[in-house]
């Protein structure tokens, strides 16, 4: 009984002595810079947010959040060079929806999305804008089914790329109302926004945090929005569901993850100042008015289940419809 009990007491302090040191380090964490991976470039919203979050994180924590793009493949290559990173707590993925998309858009992705991350937090959702150079005579999304359907492909819209959910939103449209444009891929936001602008193109679809800044300051003319209600940022552009397409939403979304096996002492310590830097209200002013977004602020493990309900449902249009990386 003596021996039992005494192997039992060594058991457990040999658990306390491995524990420890994550603890203290946990506690000490930030003890360097933070890098905050960014898959695209700057211009559309992934690298604000990043950039945002990651001032005030060092504000709140005292050490720098770097910013860092690594761009191409929709995504995936900034995301898988965060796959391979050592699990420490010093480098972090801030992805945006085509993360849910990939599984089934590029043929042997370089790495698990569903287990080689471990989720910290799903930042926010914000509907997409379907928008239209002010120069161009559509008024409506009416106007562009009746112009699409008089001349099939002949307008052209932008999405931020092959298998984006602007794309494959677009897919669903073109299929629900019987017309057809013709789909030009972009590398990101700001190039897309660039062309539409400037003529190039006539169309354009990106989350309205992308969009949001130039349709207020009226380069930009919105013609819908793909939430299921109108979006406290364009109060006066309707929905899809408004204009003929009842039950239709598609929203863009925001995340932040870690490399699996990140310990989640730090994990939660991350978590835990990320929630308090989103409680503040002049952050969440900027977040939700200049960038459009639906703050969420959610728990990892909220994040991890409408991970996997992203990728099931726009897998199934990918898959359906035959959709290739760009």
């Amino acid at each position: 009984m003596i021996r039992v009990g005494l192997r039992a007491a060594a058991a457990a302090t040999m658990v306390v002595c491995v524990l420890a040191p994550l603890t203290v380090i946990a506690q000490t964490w930030p003890t360097k810079p933070v890098k905050f991976v960014v898959p695209f470039p700057p211009g559309g919203s992934v690298d604000p947010l990043a950039r945002i979050l990651g001032a005030r994180l060092a504000d709140s924590l005292g050490q720098q959040f770097i910013v860092e793009n690594k761009t191409g493949a929709g995504g995936s290559i900034g995301t898988a060079f965060v796959a391979k990173s050592a699990p420490d707590g010093y480098t972090y993925v801030v992805v945006f929806d085509t993360h849910a998309v990939n599984p089934a858009l590029i043929p042997n992705l370089p790495y698990d999305t569903v287990n080689d991350f471990a989720p910290v937090m799903l930042v926010g959702t914000a509907p997409m804008a379907i928008v239209a150079n002010v120069a161009k005579p559509y008024r409506t999304f009416g106007d562009v089914i009746q112009a699409a359907r008089a001349k099939p492909e002949a307008l052209s819209i932008g999405s931020v790329g092959n298998g984006s959910l602007g794309h494959l939103a677009m897919i669903l449209l073109q299929q629900a109302g019987g017309f057809k444009v013709t789909h030009v891929p972009y590398k990101g936001g700001g190039p897309m926004m660039a062309d539409v602008m400037g003529g190039q193109i006539d169309l354009g679809i990106a989350s309205v945090a992308a969009l949001s800044a130039n349709v207020k300051g009226g380069k930009l003319r919105a013609l819908a929005l793909t939430g299921d209600k109108r979006s406290h940022t364009m109060p006066d552009v309707p929905t899809l569901a408004e204009q003929g397409f009842p039950g239709f939403s598609a929203f863009a979304w925001w995340g932040i993850f870690a490399p699996a096996g990140t310990p989640k002492q730090i994990l939660d310590k991350f978590h835990a100042e990320l929630v308090k830097v989103l409680k503040q209200p002049d952050l969440r002013r900027q977040l939700t008015e200049t960038l459009g977004m639906d703050l969420a602020s959610s728990s990892p493990e909220a994040l991890q289940k409408f991970l996997v309900g992203e990728i099931d449902r726009w897998g199934k249009v990918v898959r359906g419809n035959n959709v290739r990386a760009d």
